[in-house]
């Protein structure tokens, strides 16, 4: 059994779309890749986070009900848990964030369950560089694939710290505006091989409706996303995505490149179920019948027959 450890933000989002909103609901990221990862089988996860006093236990059942070990999740009784609300544009491609509020987040120090620091793979969610560093920094044996997602907001405020442990990861995803502000290039192949420069095996770039790219060395994979009839919330698509590509990552324990394109995929199939809902809401409740349909219908639309003269 392939273990899995996720690190991010368990947490309260309250959300606003121009199909409704949301008070405050469960949310992060670590949330969102726990929920993903936990559609493979022998996949052992754990999600590494911090939380307040405030914080429903349901909320936490929902996770170990998917299987998802809480072991390194903190609660911190007298604190409040981070909160994050945003309000999103009619394209669904834009948003503003209205309230960001740190609480226990602001001092989180992260702990690996000492079970789960021999770990072959290592999600690092969205989260301050150093942070993610000293998760890796635990672990008792370099792990087998180190996969790191991050913002331009690090970019901004810590891109030394943010270099130094990109450094050290084997993949790296973000979105194209991320690749282009971390790399200074507006061509994202040419993005890509200055983030490989970097240390990254991998880079991933997520373009949102637009699908994904997966870059190695010369090699290059698209995946579309798949077309909806409705796309009611994006929050969360991204880490959706990344706790896909884990998760499957980390049930066949194949990093070659032809095994990435699967998990990119995989990654891109789940989170064309998040978005269908609000919240976690879709990916609660998710089964292997709805996902190995949707996959299906990946294939039929980028698979084709053509005679090359």
């Amino acid at each position: 059994m392939g273990k899995l450890v996720i690190v991010g933000t368990v947490a309260f989002d309250a959300i606003e779309t121009p199909f409704g909103k949301t008070d405050k609901i469960l949310g992060g990221a670590a949330t969102y890749i726990g929920f993903s990862a936990a559609n493979f089988d022998n996949v052992d996860a754990a999600a590494v986070s911090v939380v307040g006093g405030d914080f429903p236990q349901e909320y936490l059942d929902l996770l170990t009900e998917r299987k998802v070990s809480i072991e390194g999740v903190e609660i911190i009784k007298n604190g409040k848990t981070f909160f994050w609300s945003g309000k999103y544009h009619n394209d669904m491609n834009s948003r503003d964030t209205l309230v960001t509020e740190l609480n226990v987040l602001e001092k989180f120090n992260p702990v690996v369950p000492e079970g789960y620091k021999d770990a072959e793979v290592v999600m690092l969610g969205n989260l301050h560089p150093a942070v993610q560093q000293g998760v890796l920094n635990q672990m008792t044996n370099k792990p087998k694939l180190s996969i790191l997602d991050t913002m331009n907001f690090w970019m901004d405020i810590a891109m030394d710290d943010l270099k130094a442990v990109i450094k050290n990861v084997d993949v790296i995803t973000i979105n194209d505006e991320e690749a282009r502000q971390l790399s200074g290039e507006y061509s994202l192949v040419v993005a890509a091989r200055e983030i490989h420069k970097m240390g990254p095996k991998f880079v991933v770039i997520k373009k949102g409706e637009h699908g994904a790219l997966l870059f190695h060395n010369d090699n290059m994979f698209y995946a579309p996303a798949l077309p909806l009839e409705e796309v009611f919330d994006p929050t969360g698509a991204g880490d959706t995505f990344a706790g896909g590509f884990a998760g499957y990552l980390a049930k066949t324990s194949d990093f070659s490149f032809e095994n990435m394109k699967r998990a990119v995929i995989y990654g891109s199939t789940l989170a064309s179920f998040c978005v269908e809902k609000f919240g976690t809401e879709r990916m609660q409740n998710l089964t292997d019948k709805e996902i190995y349909k949707r996959l299906d219908q990946f294939k039929s639309l980028t698979q084709f027959d053509i005679e090359l003269n």
